[in-house]
């Protein structure tokens, strides 16, 4: 009890000096009075205006460190106001002044309302001012804010601002422009509804949906972001575009870009479409620069080749670049064309054929898609494999697979049963999607399964060659030719040795062929 006592008489005088604290009235900040100056005439007409001086000729005021200058005036002494008229001008401090045909000033509140042919400047004559013009103007000295609703100009030393509301802080050199807002620059034209934009450091804030357009070279699209207008460089969000007049456009969550350095990243859900070679890159990473067309992608990278409306390529890796490369061909010509290199996890389908490997690189210049470390190639029930492959494409469909070393051609003629060739090279040639001819060379070893008319299995044969061709038909061997020195064994089907059935190098992978485009992003176990 006596604790609870000490609490209460150490608590009242502290809520209590709160209290009070809270309670006692701010004073009001001094209110200045608007002082005459100079007037060649002053006259009162109590009955035209009452409480008036009217002065003309040579008017001059005065409040705190602001005067006005005009050629008549009406002064009303008792409300601290007055009425200008006539080549109205204002003077504050030594960086700021106004211009007008009529000036409208409280005293009390500080605020000047000037109309008709007005202009503000802000800044030193020889330091290229800030000039604000408009027909209608309100500025409020006690919060350094002027603003226009009519129609106004804001002119820097780079751009133009127009716009049917704006406003204009002096101190902070800071404008918000609102309605049919159009910044014209020496090299762009911005158009928006809504900006905020800082005379000092030429930076323009983002703030509603916004076009920049650089005439014939790039059209920016963005919602929300900042644009220096000086450096040319910007970050934009909320799924902004980058248009260039050559056909490529990047688009992304959040692309930083940099026109005079023709360099663009962005992040989050990225593309870059080229329109020209008819590609699109995709990642939640992704970087574009503009010499040599060059792009980046990586974190689920993804390129689209759209070039044929009937076989699409989707290529799939941890990380993919595209670049334009110049050359000159046998005939002298200089040509330019798109190459593609895809780093690590490589995994390609194609309606025609589907490819997975470590690394691979697409030339343009040749149509070819060269694959490097364990690359694996597959069409309808054929698989194709080597140290390195070739894929050729031809009027937009695969044409041949080349493999070199540890070459392998295995064809899946039922569950249980493979046709199968090795050697040290091999060629595939497809007709409209399918294997027709496969050529094997160097120490060819085959294992297959002849047929009698009726489907029935005759047993399995073992070739050894320098050469074979096996020829395909309906996805079954039709026939098979050799070289003169083969030799072979034929096995009927209940007399095949155990684990014969199998050339050394056989190997079926299957579960990491890519199925459909998006199966290109499924992760395999190695």
């Amino acid at each position: 009890m006596r604790a609870n006592r000490i609490k209460t008489r150490i608590i009242r005088p502290i809520l209590f000096g709160l209290l009070s604290f809270v309670l006692i009235p701010m004073p009001a900040k001094a209110q200045t009075m608007v002082y005459l100056e100079r007037s060649e005439t002053l006259n009162f007409d109590q009955e035209r205006i009452e409480d008036a001086q009217i002065l003309k000729g040579n008017v001059v005021f005065r409040h705190d460190d602001m005067k006005m200058y005009c050629d008549s005036a009406y002064f009303y002494e008792k409300t601290n106001s007055l009425d200008a008229f006539g080549h109205v001008r204002f003077v504050q401090g030594d960086t700021l002044q106004g211009f007008g045909d009529k000036l409208f000033y409280d005293g009390n509140t500080k605020l000047a309302r000037m109309r008709k042919h007005v202009k503000m400047i802000h800044g030193r004559a020889d330091e290229n001012p800030t000039i604000l013009t408009t027909d209608s103007l309100n500025y409020d000295r006690a919060a350094d804010i002027a603003w226009y609703f009519a129609g106004g100009q804001v002119q820097d030393s780079l751009n133009t601002l127009v716009s049917i509301r704006g406003n204009y802080r002096p101190k902070t050199k800071t404008a918000v422009f609102s309605k049919n807002v159009t910044l014209t620059n020496p090299r762009f034209v911005l158009t928006s509804d809504t900006l905020l934009y800082n005379t000092e450091t030429k930076v323009a804030d983002l703030v509603s949906p916004t076009d920049i357009i650089y005439e014939k070279e790039t059209d920016i699209h963005t919602s929300r972001g900042w644009y220096n207008t000086q450096t040319e460089r910007c970050a934009l969000y909320d799924r902004s575009v980058v248009h260039h007049a050559d056909g490529k456009m990047m688009t992304g969550d959040e692309i930083f870009y940099d026109k005079l350095g023709g360099f663009g990243d962005a992040l989050g859900q990225m593309e870059i479409v080229d329109s020209t070679r008819q590609t699109t890159l995709y990642g939640n990473v992704g970087k574009m620069w503009e010499e040599d067309s060059r792009g980046f992608a990586t974190d689920s990278a993804l390129m689209v080749d759209w070039s044929d409306e009937e076989h699409y390529t989707y290529i799939h890796a941890d990380t993919l670049f595209t670049e334009e490369q110049h050359y000159t061909d046998s005939a002298r010509m200089d040509s330019t064309y798109r190459r593609v290199r895809a780093h690590h996890s490589v995994r390609v389908y194609r309606d025609d054929m589907q490819m997975v490997c470590d690394s691979m690189v697409y030339f343009g210049s040749d149509s070819t898609i060269h694959l490097y470390t364990n690359p694996v190639c597959w069409s309808e029930n054929q698989q194709i494999s080597a140290d390195s492959m070739i894929v050729y494409i031809e009027n937009g469909t695969v044409s041949k697979a080349y493999g070199e070393g540890s070459a392998l051609c295995v064809m899946a003629d039922s569950i249980d049963f493979f046709n199968q060739m090795s050697g040290k090279e091999v060629t595939a040639f497809l007709e409209e999607g399918e294997v027709k001819l496969v050529d094997m060379s160097g120490n060819a070893l085959t294992i297959y399964y002849p047929k009698e008319s009726d489907g029935e299995y005759v047993g399995m044969n073992t070739t050894e060659s320098s050469f074979i061709r096996m020829f395909i038909e309906k996805r079954q061997i039709h026939h098979i030719l050799f070289t003169k020195e083969t030799t072979g064994i034929l096995y009927p089907m209940d007399q095949i040795p155990g684990g014969g059935d199998k050339l050394a190098s056989f190997f079926w992978a299957e579960e990491i062929r890519p199925t459909d485009p998006k199966d290109v992003f499924r992760k395999i176990d190695n």
